[in-house]
């Protein structure tokens, strides 16, 4: 009976590998993204992209380990949440009160030590933030938040 069940796992887990993920990058032009509208400067660019842009944006690089079902599955349903809460590849298509809210959000998720998430940097240990960048995204972001508060403000 042992034998069948283990059997029955086996052959489980072989099947569901024939699951895959769809690993295709959205398309999107770089004039809407974050990195071309705001022009960041390089550290700031460099922390984006390192430890931001495989969930909250089109450019993803899909590592080995999502090759393997199930955790392919549940990887994908991460990028999937993360990129349709805030997409940093689609910045230039967001309202200036949308992109208030999603600055103000990035301040706290930055500040509570939420973002990156833990389950990410694991196996990610480069995407990490130091205290330093930490504190340079803060202060990037609430920048940026001032600056297009002001050009809301000029377009009222």
């Amino acid at each position: 009976m042992k034998k069948k069940i283990l059997l029955s796992i086996a052959a489980l887990i072989l099947i569901i590998q024939f699951i895959r993920i769809d690993k295709t990058n959205k398309p999107s032009p770089y004039e809407i993204n974050i990195l071309a509208l705001t022009n960041p400067g390089q550290e700031i660019s460099s922390i984006l992209q390192n430890s931001c842009f495989d969930c909250h944006s089109n450019n993803i690089t899909y590592p080995w380990y999502t090759n393997i079902a199930p955790v392919s599955w549940w990887i994908k349903h991460h990028i999937n949440e993360g990129s349709q809460h805030l997409n940093f590849s689609e910045w230039g298509n967001y309202s200036s009160k949308k992109i208030d809210h999603k600055l103000k959000e990035c301040v706290e998720m930055v500040e509570e030590g939420e973002m990156p998430m833990t389950s990410y940097t694991i196996l990610h240990n480069s995407a990490k933030l130091t205290q330093e960048q930490r504190e340079l995204l803060i202060n990037w972001f609430k920048s940026l938040r001032s600056f297009e508060s002001d050009k809301l403000k000029e377009n009222s």
